[in-house]
């Protein structure tokens, strides 16, 4: 029978690299304190040091393309206002000519 892997949350990674990068820990030490294998953490370290997967890596990838996301809608917005000022505008003439014609 095989085993399943398990699947950790990003989160919960990157807390479990930051005991050994920030607070001081053993890999050993972490990985037995956490219940995870010592060769899966040092894989997860390994990984963050490389720059991928870290949730700082994706947090400024996700804010770039909020960012861009965000521009693209204010200046979608800015277009429709000038529209709806346009109609606006257009709006007492257009009823003046449709009044003048009869609904015989």
């Amino acid at each position: 029978m095989t085993k399943k892997r398990k699947d950790y949350p990003q989160e919960f990674m990157d807390s479990a690299v930051k005991l050994i990068t920030e607070q001081g820990y053993k890999i050993s030490e972490a990985a037995r304190n956490l219940g995870v294998n010592v060769s899966v953490l040092g894989r997860w370290k390994r990984e963050s040091e490389a720059g991928r997967g870290s949730i700082a890596s994706r947090s400024a990838q996700r804010k770039d393309n909020v960012q861009v996301e965000l521009a693209k809608l204010r200046k979608e917005n800015q277009r429709l206002r000038m529209e709806r000022e346009i109609l606006k505008k257009l709006r007492p003439s257009l009823q003046a000519s449709w009044g003048a014609v009869s609904n015989d």
